[in-house]
């Protein structure tokens, strides 16, 4: 298995493991792999990584600039990251999110935040931040790893692609 950036091509097979991989997930309203789509559409997937093997992809995972409140730049939103259903739990997921983080690193990221279940990501060091709001988001589920300096306080604002907006 190789971790690469997302090339021309892709498009429709990132789709269909984005979508196969959150179909039987009840927190999900099934529209990971439209809010790719408007990420691709907008240029602002930042980090767009897939995991291949042999010509198959396995699994993919982004990364899209977030706005703070307060101003703060070089902060990122990790999402959606998905992997084949039948290839789940066998660390495809956490290699993206590994070379993923590692890019943002080499970015000068100041750090990440995402939406997700506290368990999984916390082995990457992501932690709840009372400091960080987002609207319509339990505190528990909203992470956020600094990778240079503090984590800031105040509203996160994923990209509007990520409601149902491209722009």
């Amino acid at each position: 298995m190789i971790i690469r950036d997302e090339a021309a091509g892709d498009e429709t097979a990132i789709g269909t493991v984005t979508a196969a991989a959150f179909a039987d997930m009840p927190y999900s309203n099934q529209t990971e792999p439209r809010i790719i789509e408007r990420l691709r559409q907008a240029g602002e997937m930042m980090i767009s990584l897939v995991a291949e093997d042999g010509g198959d992809i396995l699994g993919h995972i982004a990364f899209s600039p977030v706005t703070l409140a307060g101003g703060e730049t070089g902060w990122y939103g990790l999402g959606p990251v998905s992997v084949r259903p039948d290839l789940q739990k066998r660390g495809i997921g956490s290699t993206l999110v590994n070379e993923g983080l590692k890019r943002l690193k080499m970015r000068d990221a100041q750090g990440c935040v995402l939406v997700g279940y506290p368990d999984y990501y916390k082995r990457f060091g992501f932690a709840a931040c009372p400091t960080l709001k987002v609207e319509g988001v339990s505190p528990e589920y909203l992470l956020a790893l600094p990778l240079r300096g503090p984590v800031p306080s105040g509203i996160v604002a994923f990209h509007p692609g990520f409601y149902g907006d491209a722009t």
